[in-house]
């Protein structure tokens, strides 16, 4: 992620609400970035490394003509890498359009998305703020690794900055309302518990939080599963969504060390924290 670290909250499975503080409200943003860093990094046995993009490998040459490259791209030229190579190449040289569109957007539903209005309220009741002060919309490079997958997201909760909305990740206005309401859940479950984000002590906390966000949000409803992502299971489809996005996402955790880790942990607070729908009184989207 270019200027926020990726999203980590997380509500506490065993925590007490009515015992619990309110976190002061994040306040500062660090500047857009302007980063053009390679699309690689040393391998240190913690990081994963990432690809540099190489011609002769990829069948992509950076020196052509944009549309010279999406004809090698149609006429299978250019490799699964090297098309993502290309896509970051194209997400920086458009990278002012598309963060205009996503504050447009953003703007919009600040002003007329009703899940998005709850939510920012239900965050001021905590003494929190959520607003175009510390809801940015940022490019986010996405980095290829060694073993072929692309990593990638489209936003980010920080307890310190606020909400990152990658804006070259953006599809549509309804997207980033999906996204921007996960990104609010967490933000509220950062006010309403004292939360360990990374999981340094208790990988319940990064689970729970990603259930409840996944299961909040709307990105894991039927319609957006099944016109988006081509998945057309009609039984447990929702549930089986949600837990797959917060094994996925618990899997980021640096403490975590497989996907079999991520889904025990995820099994572990599935029954509480599914059930959870605070601070809705059901699932709306």
């Amino acid at each position: 992620m270019a200027s926020l670290p990726p999203s980590t909250a997380g509500s506490s499975p065993t925590s007490n609400p009515a015992t619990s503080t309110p976190s002061p409200a994040p306040s500062s943003i660090p500047p857009p970035t302007t980063s053009t860093e390679p699309l690689n990094a040393p391998a240190d046995g913690t990081l994963p490394r990432f690809l540099e993009n190489n011609p002769e490998r990829t069948g992509y040459d950076p020196s052509l003509k944009w549309w010279m490259n999406y004809f090698r791209i149609l006429t299978g030229k250019v490799t699964r890498e090297g098309i993502e190579h290309y896509r970051e190449d194209r997400y920086r040289v458009n990278e002012k359009r598309d963060c205009e569109r996503c504050e447009e957007y953003r703007d919009w539903l600040f002003e007329h998305s009703p899940t998005v209005r709850f939510l920012r309220d239900k965050v001021y009741a905590l003494n929190g703020t959520l607003d175009a002060s510390n809801v940015v919309c940022r490019r986010c490079p996405g980095r290829v690794a060694e073993n072929g997958q692309v990593l990638r997201q489209s936003g980010g909760f920080s307890p310190d900055h606020g909400i990152l909305l990658c804006a070259n990740e953006v599809r549509n206005r309804g997207h980033l309302e999906d996204t921007l309401a996960h990104e609010m859940v967490h933000a509220w479950d950062h006010l309403r518990w004292k939360v360990d984000w990374v999981g340094r002590n208790n990988l319940k906390h990064a689970a729970c939080t990603e259930i409840r966000a996944s299961m909040l949000s709307g990105e894991c409803r039927w319609t957006r599963e099944s016109l988006t992502r081509g998945n057309w299971t009609i039984t447990q489809q929702f549930q089986n969504c949600v837990r797959m996005r917060a094994i996925q996402s618990v899997m980021a955790r640096p403490t975590c060390k497989d996907d079999v880790h991520a889904a025990k942990v995820v099994n572990e607070v599935w029954d509480s924290c599914f059930s959870d729908k605070r601070p809705f009184e059901e699932v709306y989207r």
